[in-house]
């Protein structure tokens, strides 16, 4: 078992029992106080049924609240005020739940008991998570210290700016986990002779594969800064970490904090678009509702499928490679509504008199119903409802080629619908695809739970009014 899989057991353990003996004592305290002051005699607890169901799912409940929260990502990565400011955060709105849920249909002599029971629960609660969190996250923390455990690293840069920061590194005092494997170039400086340079910033992406890396510090000097967002787009899809100098904040649009006021000057990127707890609810509600659309949408199918096949020659359904999350490719499904070899020529964008179209195939797009086969691909986890459209790569490398920005909008799933496609629809050239991606890139931006509702809705109104092309 890895050290991160072992400190997670750890984590998820301590925070069972804390659950636990805090469930415990305030069952204890309403029979042996609050219910013996009502009835005038010591109520058993040994034979109560809810007291062992609860010493059971209440945990879990508990459980399920962390994980909604994020708070068993990067479990080696928790400093003690994070543990407190997540504790704390958590057991305030898990105690209120569970206070509507479970303990206000108590009977109780007056009111009174009812906010004495929320303070005990409060009060256990939060002292026994909080103090067994600590110990779990002082022991990691002592492990990174004596060096024991740490993070391959690779600092970009390799000026003035990456000499010092590596000398303050050197620090045991400072010393966060980083284990230096070498150094990036952007631009020829002259570098420190150890460690050595492993390559280019333009080789990045082989560099992190080879080495393993999981950290990045990026020390870049001042007339370097126009590479920086160049380094952020070329690995924003790497499972790593990303941490910068703190005068470099606004070459990356506002995705750095800090969460470390003791180390080395750094702040940390985050490529994250959502909270954690929204993209839980963001891919339920992907769930919930491809798998309602598709039972609902059935006969729909049928339809659609004797159409298509005594309309033209081949199959029901098209499927063509897309390039989705984090740069993967994947199959999107769709209805055909194009002639069989509609691109033996190569690829092409569709347009409003595209004579490739079928005549069923033209209604399908104008109502968008040639999309409805992609709930099969948001189940299967490789889209969401609402995201950037997913395009081939051989659109993508001509997009970059004028506009390096649209590799942002792989942060995300693609979509069925997007802002972009609402507010510019079907592109018919690169050109229009450029424009396009700015809605999309508005929407990274702007990312939350009652915007992709906007968007559905407004989605739902472009298919009934036939505004597709």
């Amino acid at each position: 078992m890895s050290k991160t899989s072992l400190r997670l057991f750890f984590h998820i353990l301590g925070d069972f029992t804390a659950a636990f003996i805090s469930w415990l004592a305030l069952f204890v305290y309403r029979k042996n106080v609050i219910e013996a002051v009502k009835h005038g005699y010591q109520i058993p607890i040994n034979q109560d049924i809810k007291l062992y169901l609860g010493l059971v799912f209440i945990p879990l409940f508990w459980i399920f609240i962390y994980s909604l929260t994020g708070h068993y990502q990067y479990i080696l990565r928790r400093s003690r005020l994070k543990e407190l400011e997540n504790t704390l955060f958590t057991s305030i709105i898990g105690v209120l739940i569970l206070f509507f849920l479970f303990i206000l249909d108590d009977s109780v002599s007056n009111y009174q008991d009812y906010y004495t029971s929320l303070g005990v629960l409060f009060s256990f609660h939060f002292s026994a998570t909080l103090i067994l969190r600590m110990l779990n996250a002082t022991y990691t923390i002592q492990k990174f210290r004596k060096r024991e455990w740490g993070y391959k690293t690779l600092v970009i840069g390799t000026g003035e700016t990456a000499s010092q920061l590596l000398n303050e590194l050197k620090d045991p005092k400072v010393y966060e986990g980083f284990n230096i494997v070498g150094l990036v170039e952007i631009t020829p400086q002259s570098a420190p002779t150890e460690p050595k340079i492993l390559g280019k910033w333009n080789e990045l992406i082989h560099l992190i594969k080879k080495y393993k890396i999981e950290d990045i510090i990026i020390a870049n000097e001042e007339q370097e800064s126009s590479f920086v967002p160049q380094i952020m787009d070329t690995i924003q899809n790497e499972d790593i970490h990303v941490k910068m100098l703190p005068s470099e904040y606004s070459m990356v649009m506002g995705m750095v904090k800090m969460n470390n006021i003791l180390g080395a000057k750094l702040a940390e990127v985050d490529f994250e678009v959502m909270p954690y707890w929204q993209k839980f609810v963001k891919r339920g509600m992907d769930i919930v509702l491809s798998m309602f659309a598709i039972v609902c949408c059935l006969p729909v199918f049928a339809i659609i499928a004797l159409f298509i096949r005594l309309d033209s020659k081949g199959p029901i359904f098209f499927t063509q490679e897309r390039i989705g999350y984090k740069g993967l490719p994947f199959k999107i499904i769709k209805f055909r509504s194009m002639f069989v070899d509609a691109e033996a020529t190569g690829p092409k964008l569709s347009s409003e008199k595209d004579d490739r179209r079928t005549r069923v195939g033209i209604v399908l797009r104008k109502s968008r119903l040639d999309e409805l086969p992609q709930f099969f691909n948001v189940l299967l986890g490789q889209m969401s409802l609402v995201g950037p459209r997913p395009e081939r790569q051989f659109f993508i490398d001509q997009i970059v080629d004028k506009a390096p920005l649209y590799k942002r909008l792989h942060r995300v799933k693609p979509g069925i619908t997007s802002w972009g496609q609402i507010k510019y629809g079907y592109a018919e050239s690169v050109e229009e695809m450029i424009e396009r991606m700015k809605y999309d890139v508005f929407y990274l931006e702007n990312m939350s739970l009652a915007l992709d509702i906007k968007i559905m809705f407004n989605t739902a109104l472009t298919m009934i009014q036939g505004r597709g092309k």
